[in-house]
């Protein structure tokens, strides 16, 4: 899981990055329920920040206009926006549907990823089920996808939908070769599900201003502390789950096939092994997966296509090496 913090500006950018952050994110809560940031803040905050980090732009709840949209996203792209994320909240899917691939298009030649978003409390507002997230993103040919909140009034993301639910979405997600994000006024003490969910990106604010008041301004300690938390459950120095991995003991070498996962997200590991499961090429897929949760999500898909897993140990660099007969 990757940290990503909402700033509004430079400052707030420079404490993001100071605490760690993974994915620094531009966007405006003072425009609408949540809007974009000026162009100018997005140059500035990709000028600051290492070239080797992210910066990504929130378009926020965009207009049922497909190209006033498709320009913002190719005015993302010239800022060399490492994403572009698009909300919908009052449309109809065929509207969303055609506004992200008029987007994808206006993303050609760029490297900036187009990531779709819904709402999980869009019922509220008589809007777009976030249950389409899935069909959206992959008919829409997203990179990945956001489930995100609107709402203000101190409910966040699992006071709309259930663990399980996002856990299921994600987890297909990542089959779909899709890139996975959760948003939505997420505090620390939702952590132990985040992380059983597993998403590639977890997203915040509040959580890391002054105070825990996403009105005042984002804070590197917090930043800090959060990312500090996020990693412990991701090397499964806190144990998330009721029960650990049991490990199994060594297993034969033919036909051997490696996927190693160091480097990549978990839903480029699991569209890995799912091409090479439905190429029916290798007897044996060994898989390096480069922490703790990933290798529940790799458990759970052999669990789920019925393939046998017949060894597990840990490396020296804390990554975690699985041997699977499909």
């Amino acid at each position: 899981m990757m940290l990503m913090v909402s700033v509004q500006n430079l400052p707030e950018a420079m404490e993001a990055e100071k605490g760690g952050a993974d994915i620094v994110d531009v966007k405006n809560l003072q425009e609408a329920l949540v809007g974009s940031g000026h162009p100018w803040t997005v140059k500035e905050v990709r000028a600051a920040v290492p070239a080797d980090k992210h910066v990504s732009v929130t378009l926020g709840v965009v207009p049922n206009q497909v190209g006033t949209v498709a320009m913002a996203v190719y005015a993302a792209a010239s800022l060399s926006a490492t994403s572009v994320k698009v909300g919908f909240m009052k449309t109809d899917y065929p509207t969303a549907l055609e506004t992200l691939r008029q987007a994808r298009q206006a993303l050609q030649g760029s490297n900036t990823k187009l990531i779709g978003s819904l709402f999980a409390d869009n019922p509220l507002y008589d809007g777009l089920d976030p249950r389409l997230m899935l069909s959206l993103a992959s008919e829409g040919e997203c990179d990945g996808f956001l489930i995100d909140t609107l709402t203000k009034d101190g409910r966040n993301l699992f006071d709309f939908m259930s663990e399980s639910e996002l856990r299921e979405m994600v987890f297909k997600g990542k089959e779909l070769g899709l890139s996975t994000a959760l948003s939505g006024h997420l505090r620390m003490e939702n952590l132990n599900e985040l992380a059983r969910i597993n998403p590639d990106i977890v997203g915040v604010r509040g959580a890391v201003c002054a105070k825990g008041d996403r009105s005042t301004a984002v804070a590197w300690e917090a930043v800090a502390e959060f990312k500090n938390q996020l990693d412990q459950r991701k090397s499964g120095e806190i144990n998330v789950f009721e029960t650990p991995v049991a490990t199994i003991a060594e297993g034969s070498s033919d036909g051997w096939v490696v996927v190693d996962g160091r480097g990549k997200s978990c839903a480029g590991i699991i569209a890995a092994l799912k091409s090479l499961v439905e190429a029916k090429t290798p007897s044996f897929i060994e898989v390096i997966i480069p922490d703790v949760l990933n290798t529940y999500d790799v458990i759970a898909w052999a669990e789920k296509g019925a393939h046998t897993l017949l060894t597990q140990r840990k490396d020296l660099d804390g990554s975690v090496r699985i041997l699977i007969q499909p």
